[in-house]
């Protein structure tokens, strides 16, 4: 999924997760729970070593979500 705009980002859900992940197995089973329950936009901190494998991971392997 590939928002244009933040309002293209924002009609996507009603609410915008932001999630801290300190392991990034765990990058993809969240971002797939969080689209299976209608919040398909996700945002992954930056504020640890795991963080941009995780964003990595979500966009290589969960099309559906907009990280």
């Amino acid at each position: 999924m590939n928002p244009r705009s933040n309002e293209d980002l924002f009609e996507l859900a009603p609410v915008v997760p932001v999630v801290v992940l300190s392991d990034a197995e765990d990058a993809v089973p969240l971002a797939r729970a969080l689209v299976a329950g209608g919040l398909p936009a996700v945002e992954v901190t930056l504020r640890t070593d795991a963080a941009l494998e995780a964003v990595e991971r979500i966009a290589a392997e969960v099309p559906e979500a907009a990280v």
